[in-house]
């Protein structure tokens, strides 16, 4: 595992994969919503050849929610941008078409952050009114 800045993210991933680091398995982010900076995003990589595993961890501030993108070095990691977009909010700068992925293009918010609103729909029973 390693940490490195947000700023920095792109670079380390760049050179994970001229270090042989060559399959992209996943990207996942994480709302870590008391804790300074508040969001997390994970980029899980495979050397095949050497049969080492690399996870790289970046912490992302709640008020300026942006990370640069790797889809320029892993083309896969395209939907997985776009769904951390879609359900976090987390930007990925430089990626070629941040648009939501699993919500209708008109919803409102974040549904995966941890402040969401998970709103109610309200329940009557049957039972509940009858006179005894």
């Amino acid at each position: 595992m390693t940490v490195v800045p947000r700023q920095e993210l792109v670079e380390v991933v760049s050179r994970a994969k001229e270090d042989g680091y060559s399959t992209f398995i996943d990207l996942c982010a994480v709302d870590h919503l008391r804790e300074r900076p508040r969001f997390e995003v994970v980029v899980n990589l495979v050397d095949r050849g050497a049969n080492r595993r690399l996870r790289i961890h970046t912490r992302i501030p709640g008020d300026d929610a942006t990370v640069g993108s790797i889809t320029s070095i892993f083309p896969g990691a395209n939907f997985y941008e776009r769904e951390a977009w879609d359900l976090f909010g987390i930007t990925f700068e430089g990626h070629p078409d941040l648009t939501r992925i699993l919500m209708p293009d008109d919803w409102d918010g974040h549904p995966l952050r941890k402040d969401y609103s998970v709103g109610s729909v309200p329940v009557q029973f049957k039972r509940a009114h009858q006179a005894t």
